[in-house]
């Protein structure tokens, strides 16, 4: 073993074990932050609402979690790139094609970054972005319906990591590759990875009126990994800022090649240049395969459309949009301030977290002041982009947020903890622990120009003694700080679904007023909504059997069907009738290999069924509706293949 490994070996193994030792002993002597006081500051009283949403990803569960802070209650699990058999996502025939890829069906992400839309800078909630990280892809959840409306694949991109970050105006959206690749894709020896492997990062427009998203162009950039990013904000709108770290181009045993270098890079990447770039006609268009998928809340309907071509920008061909900041070591988080002048990077192996300046960064442009190039990139002399640095806070920073106070918030890995510093000064001012292995962590607002400086949600990786233990895993988990005041103090641990990655977080009043409450049955437009009882009807086209079903508190019409076959492929084609708030209803189909559906009011959803066995089978609905709920059921009758029964179907004869 490299001396190098041996030491990083040596100081995270030893770091992790007094970090848990010490914090056990802590919580088994003092109840420490969790007081009275504390709980009297989460308690939301019967019937109150929270003052937070916070949208927390779901990382390997691919989904979105919608919690209450500061209660920490979780109100709903919003399905993104994972099948979720309590809402049908995925498994109903509306949904299926928002899992649609290149690839084929697949049903199942590694959910991370999510990012609230903003307008001016502030956040506006009309819409949530998060990447899939597994099969670059990056989805829009409409926070009209809380629901996922729209899912872009990115090609020429793998581990798309450093997204899903927003502009000012949410004029685009980034999807960065974390892998570098061969692009365009082609059989070629993994030895051959330096110089030879690319990595992509997309920018995404986004239409100001609906959200709907499109690749505007892709960077071809040298073949590093890029790992997190942030868009400039304010003085700096008009830049976008990468974390970067094998620098080394190491294509084995990244943990010892991939950090030999002293110092990795930021890239620093002027959007707007190479925007006017492409609007005056320059990049290369380039064969690609990539799927985008939209869902339509008037047809209740998702369509998958395959695209053949993406823009493809070489950064040779735009001198003076991009340039590489010199940032310690193997760097993670990549954050913007408020003001637009400070960028942190926060090297993962380095004793200190770097800050850059950009009013410095622009000076050393217009001077020159080059520290060489890689691949044609001008890199920027350390010194001379240095703001300042935040001596030894802490052990393993990973990710900084902001108050919005002239305060920032960082997180320590390796040491468990959350460490407040003073902009400008560079001086710690306060530290508190993590139960444990702090990830990202969350202000709400705290990515954009005008943050809530009232609390911080820390995400943690590994729970141990903290909860009742489940087995070999236990739960994943947040933890809720106050910083209103000058010090920060612990208010709440809650349990999350998934892992964790990164949470965005708004103020309710942006949303809640805007949520839909119904779909107006009179905008229907479903190829099968059966929008009352009168056009209620069964049809068969060949071994297809269509039911054109309506549903309304408490039962099913029609409630009792006759003629299908074995063999049949039966379309159960629900309309909710109802026009009232929060009654949905659902329908589940003895032995339908697929989940129940959950039918919105006034909304159409489809599943299928294909019968194997002769018999009198039972469909009920899943969602307690009413007080006679139990009654709202149904009977399909199946005969043998050959029968000559015509279907016939009925209600309340």
């Amino acid at each position: 073993m490299k001396k190098s490994s041996f030491l990083i070996c040596i100081l995270f193994g030893l770091t992790a074990t007094f970090t848990f030792t010490s914090c056990n002993d802590q919580s088994k002597n003092s109840k420490g932050a969790l007081a009275s006081s504390a709980a009297e500051k989460v308690y939301i009283a019967p019937g109150e609402h929270d003052e937070y949403y916070a949208f927390v990803s779901g990382g390997f569960s691919g989904q979105l979690s919608v919690y209450g802070l500061p209660s920490g209650r979780l109100f709903k699990v919003i399905p993104v790139f994972s099948q979720d058999a309590e809402k049908a996502y995925g498994y109903n025939e509306e949904t299926k094609p928002m899992l649609n890829t290149s690839h084929g069906f697949i049903p199942w992400d590694d959910a991370h970054h999510p990012d609230i839309s903003q307008t001016n800078g502030e956040l506006d909630g009309r819409w949530v972005f998060i990447n899939g990280n597994n099969t670059p892809r990056i989805a829009k959840i409409d926070l009209t319906t809380f629901e996922t409306t729209e899912i872009l694949e990115i090609p020429n991109s793998a581990g798309n990591h450093s997204s899903s970050y927003v502009t000012d105006n949410s004029e685009y959206v980034v999807a960065g590759t974390r892998f570098s690749i061969p692009v365009p894709q082609r059989d070629m020896s993994i030895k051959d990875y330096k110089g030879n492997f690319k990595g992509a990062l997309s920018f995404i427009s986004v239409d100001p009126e609906d959200g709907r998203m499109d690749i505007k162009f892709q960077l071809l950039m040298p073949g590093f990994a890029y790992d997190k990013a942030h868009p400039g904000r304010g003085k700096s709108h008009g830049w976008f800022f990468f974390t970067t770290y094998n620098t080394e181009e190491a294509n084995t045993l990244l943990e010892v090649n991939a950090s030999q270098n002293d110092k990795d890079f930021i890239a620093a990447i002027n959007w707007k240049k190479i925007e006017e770039y492409v609007n005056g006609g320059g990049g290369k268009i380039m064969p690609a395969n990539y799927a985008h998928n939209v869902y339509d809340d008037k047809t209740h309907t998702a369509t998958s459309t395959m695209k053949k071509e993406v823009l493809m920008v070489d950064p040779k061909d735009v001198p003076g949009a991009i340039y590489f900041l010199p940032t310690p070591k193997s760097p993670h988080g990549c954050d913007v301030d408020p003001s637009g002048e400070y960028i942190v990077g926060s090297g993962k192996l380095s004793a200190d977290v770097t800050v850059h300046s950009f009013d410095k960064m622009l000076k050393a442009i217009e001077n020159k002041k080059f520290d060489g190039e890689a691949y044609g990139i001008p890199i920027l002399n350390f010194e001379d982009v240095l703001a300042g640095t935040v001596k030894q806070p802490g052990l393993g920073p990973l990710h900084t947020e902001f108050d919005g106070k002239g305060y920032a918030y960082t997180t320590f890995f390796i040491s468990s903890e959350v460490v407040k510093w003073k902009l400008g000064t560079w001086e710690v001012i306060d530290r508190q622990p993590c139960y444990y292995s702090v990830g990202h962590l969350m202000i709400p607002g705290g990515n954009s120009r005008k943050p809530d400086g009232k609390y911080l949600l820390a995400m943690n990786k590994i729970t141990k003694d903290r909860y009742l233990p489940t087995g070999p895993e236990v739960t994943q988990s947040a933890q809720l700080y106050d910083i209103s005041g000058g010090k920060m103090e612990l208010l709440l641990d809650f349990p999350t679904v998934g892992e964790p990655h990164y949470a965005a977080g708004i103020s309710a009043d942006i949303i809640k007023k805007n949520s839909k409450k119904i779909f107006n049955l009179s905008e229907n437009k479903h190829k099968y909504a059966t929008i009352s009882d009168n056009d209620v009807r069964v049809e068969r086209n060949g071994k297809e059997v269509h039911i054109y079903m309506t549903t309304i508190r408490s039962h099913f019409n029609p409630d009792n069907i006759e003629g299908v076959k074995v063999g049949d492929k039966v379309y159960f084609h629900v309309t909710n009738l109802e026009q009232d708030y929060d009654v949905p209803h659902g329908i589940g189909m003895i032995g339908a290999r697929t989940s129940e559906l959950l039918i919105m009011p006034g909304q159409t959803e489809t599943f299928v069924w294909e019968p194997k066995q002769v018999g009198v089978w039972p469909f009920y609905c899943t969602d307690f509706c009413s007080a006679l709920h139990q009654e709202m059921q149904g009977y399909v009758r199946v005969s043998p293949a050959n029968s000559n029964l015509e279907l016939s179907w009925s209600l309340g004869e």
